[in-house]
């Protein structure tokens, strides 16, 4: 069974450029994705793939790696899962772009074969229509897929919107992400990343909007960006308060044979307000 990690923040680095993959836990991310995909020009890519082996067979990465292969239906796919089979144990996770119940259950069946850790799992990117409408027969796919992630830059070109910091041009498409993964028994999804650099005014209204739908983190393509999705993706010392003071009240509720208790500024406690307050505590626990 994959690991059920939960992160606020994944970095993407080319995986042609081995130095950048190297440093990059150093900056701060949950988790860094090295990419054989968009970021490696096709002609490159062998190269790319020698090149993240060897480091990664080395040991020289002192941090959480996930790498994004190709796409399940491209020529480049069963090439990047054969040169990363002898590396698998030292990975997070591969990340799955264009991500369909089909191609899910193919990796997990290459990765089979290839004996790959139980513990490897898999996030999967929906970046299509019918990714996002699929999303949950992808998550029941595969026990390996844990999260799915938002690919905006590919969704948004197939629907022709450009694409804003507030996110009304996808606010659908985003809550049936949140709303799929969260039927299938997944993790919350990752939202994608802000692809507009130097504009940490829209970086902020971007990772709100995120966070106020349901994600559980972003990606992120540059380490500047990390702070900002850090800072809205940790719960606060107020917030983790709060959240002890509900379950606390609860508890003592249940103890006494009540199913509901009230704090004393009035607010009402069930079970699902219990659940939502342990599931904070869990998550901050799981970041730190």
């Amino acid at each position: 069974m994959a690991v059920r990690r939960r992160y606020r923040s994944v970095l993407f680095v080319p995986a042609d450029r081995t130095d950048r993959v190297q440093s990059a836990p150093r900056r701060g991310a949950d988790a860094v994705v090295a990419d054989l995909e968009d970021a490696v020009a096709p002609d490159a890519k062998p190269a790319a793939r020698e090149g993240l082996v060897e480091l990664l067979r080395d040991s020289r990465i002192d941090g959480r790696v996930m790498v994004r292969v190709n796409a399940a239906d491209t020529p480049w796919f069963a090439d990047d899962v054969a040169a990363l089979a002898p590396v698998l144990g030292a990975l997070e996770a591969l990340v799955l772009p264009k991500a369909s119940p089909a191609a899910a259950a193919e990796l997990d069946r290459v990765l089979t074969t290839h004996s790959a850790p139980d513990g490897l799992q898999v996030l999967a990117i929906a970046e299509t229509a019918a990714g996002i409408l699929d999303a949950r027969a992808t998550g029941a796919a595969s026990a390996r897929v844990t999260t799915m992630m938002f690919g905006v830059a590919d969704l948004s070109a197939e629907l022709g919107v450009t694409v804003t910091a507030e996110g009304s041009e996808l606010a659908h498409a985003r809550a049936h992400l949140v709303l799929a993964s969260a039927a299938a028994g997944l993790l919350p999804p990752l939202d994608g990343p802000y692809l507009t650099l130097d504009d940490p005014e829209g970086l902020a209204r971007s990772v709100r909007t995120a966070r106020e739908l349901g994600f559980g983190g972003k990606a992120t393509i540059h380490p500047a960006q990390i702070p900002a999705v850090h800072a809205e993706f940790t719960p606060d010392a107020r917030a983790l308060a709060r959240a002890r003071e509900i379950v606390a009240a609860h508890e003592a509720a249940q103890s006494s044979g009540s199913g509901v208790a009230r704090l004393a500024d009035g607010t009402f406690i069930d079970e699902p307000v219990a659940r939502r307050a342990r599931d904070l505590l869990v998550g901050q626990e799981a970041d730190t």
